[in-house]
């Protein structure tokens, strides 16, 4: 990946909403990678760069994870978890970006240390309203962390 690429893990396991999230980022030409993963575990393996994804280098951490809290393997929360307790990832926003409307996942997800909540619109162009706003906040608003926030070491 160049180093002026702008890369987006989407952690989604519902068909409907990859798609609706990746026409959104697309048509605003908010992102030049968007790497889609359909549950927990392997979003934990990209980041950790395990498994599948072992031949990548820890250095260049997703400059954004949009991540729902409803996974197969290993649930949002858990992710959430594991991500902002190790140093080396840490400082990579993570949006939870989900269905619920419980309270509790809400007031779990902040606990945990994610930088936004985002509840998913049911309605068609206002999910794709609430995507471009998202990525547009987070890809060019936002002062990303310096790499140096990142121990990876």
């Amino acid at each position: 990946m160049a180093a002026h690429e702008i890369e987006i893990l989407l952690v989604e396991d519902n068909p409907a909403d990859v798609e609706l999230t990746l026409h959104a980022l697309r048509q605003n030409k908010l992102a030049n990678r968007i790497l889609v993963v359909r549950d927990g575990e392997e979003a934990l393996d990209y980041v950790f760069c395990r498994g599948a994804y072992s031949a990548r280098t820890l250095d260049r951490p997703p400059r954004l994870i949009l991540l729902d809290l409803k996974l197969p393997k290993v649930n949002g929360l858990e992710v959430l978890r594991q991500i902002k307790s190790d140093p080396r990832a840490k400082a990579i926003p993570v949006v939870i970006l989900t269905a619920s409307k419980e309270e509790r996942d809400l007031m779990d997800s902040y606990q945990g240390g994610v930088n936004s909540f985002i509840q998913k619109p049911v309605d068609f162009d206002e999910f794709r309203a609430t995507v471009k706003h998202l990525g547009l906040y987070w890809l060019l608003v936002n002062e990303p962390p310096p790499s140096s926030a990142f121990s990876w070491g």
